[in-house]
C-alpha cells in the first residue's frame, strides 16, 4: 500500500499507529559489465566495515568505493521489509558485500511513529551494532507488533510528558527497552538516546526528506542510483547482476 508523511505529528502528539507499511515499484538499473573483486583491508571482512554516512542519515556495510551501492529506504515497523531483510541478507552480505563489489547502505523511513524510538535506539550504539539490531528487529517482527499494540493504552499517557521524558516512557511502554537490552544495549545507554530530542527530531526531518523526493512506500530499493522495480529479493539480486556485481 502507499504511505502518506505524518510530518509534524511524528515529533508531536504521537499518536501510535498500527497500519502496517507495504511498498511499491518503479525503475531498475541497466545491463553492465562485470564488476571485478575488491580484497578488503587487511585483516578485515568488508561485512565488517561499517560508518554512517557524511549526512548521518545512513548506515553503510562494505566496501565504501564499490561500484555497486545499494541504498533501502526501510520503516522498521514495515513487515514488507521485514521479509525482504531475512530473504536478502544472508545472500547479500555473503555473495556480494563479502566481495567488495557491492555496498549496501540502509536509510529509516519513519513512516509510523513507532518508527522514531526504534530508530534512535538502533542507532544509539556504535555504527557496528546497527545492522545487528535492524536485523533483530526483523527477525523477531510479529513479537514486537504484538508488544507495540498491548502497550497502547500506555503509550498514549506517555504522549503528555515532557519532551526529554516522553520517548524513554514510549519505549518502556512498547516493549522496545527490554527488547533492546536483551540484544546488548544498555537501558542507560538508551534512555540517554532516547531523551536526546535532537536524535527524534533529526530521524522525522530525515523521513521528510525522503518523502519529498517522491519515495512513498517501504522497503524501495536503489541500485547506482535506479529505483528497483520490485522490493523482493528476486528483483533486488536480478538488479545487482544487471549492475555487474
Amino acid at each position: 500500500m502507499t504511505i502518506s508523511m505524518r510530518k509534524t505529528a511524528l515529533i508531536a502528539a504521537l499518536p501510535l499507529v498500527l497500519g502496517l507499511a507495504a511498498c511499491n515499484k518503479s525503475d531498475e538499473g541497466k545491463a553492465a559489465g562485470p564488476v571485478a573483486a575488491v580484497a578488503p583491508p587487511a585483516g578485515k571482512a568488508w561485512v565488517d566495515v561499517i560508518a554512517k554516512t557524511a549526512d548521518g542519515a545512513g548506515v553503510v556495510m562494505g566496501n565504501p568505493n564499490a561500484a555497486v551501492k545499494i541504498v533501502e529506504y526501510g520503516s522498521l515497523s514495515c513487515p514488507h521489509c521485514a521479509v525482504l531483510t531475512r530473504e536478502m541478507m544472508p545472500a547479500l552480505t555473503s555473495n556480494y558485500v563479502a566481495s567488495g563489489k557491492v555496498s549496501y547502505e540502509f536509510r529509516s523511513f519513519a513512516i509510523h511513529p513507532q518508527d522514531i524510538p526504534l530508530t534512535v535506539l538502533a542507532r544509539c550504539g556504535a555504527p557496528d551494532t546497527f545492522f545487528g539490531l535492524v536485523e533483530q528487529v526483523y527477525a523477531n517482527f510479529d513479537a514486537l507488533a504484538a508488544s507495540t499494540e498491548k502497550g497502547l493504552e500506555q503509550a498514549k499517557a506517555a504522549q503528555g510528558l515532557p519532551a526529554a521524558q516522553r520517548y524513554p516512557a514510549l519505549a518502556d511502554a512498547l516493549g522496545y527497552t527490554e527488547f533492546f537490552a536483551s540484544r546488548g544495549l544498555p537501558v542507560d545507554e538508551q534512555k540517554k538516546c532516547l531523551a536526546n530530542m535532537a536524535a527524534a527530531e533529526a530521524v522525522a526531518k530525515e523521513s521528510e526528506a525522503i518523502s519529498a523526493k517522491g519515495i512513498d512506500s517501504t522497503p524501495t530499493v536503489f541500485i547506482n542510483d535506479k529505483k528497483v522495480d520490485g522490493n523482493d529479493w528476486k528483483a533486488v539480486e536480478a538488479a545487482l547482476k544487471a549492475a555487474g556485481a
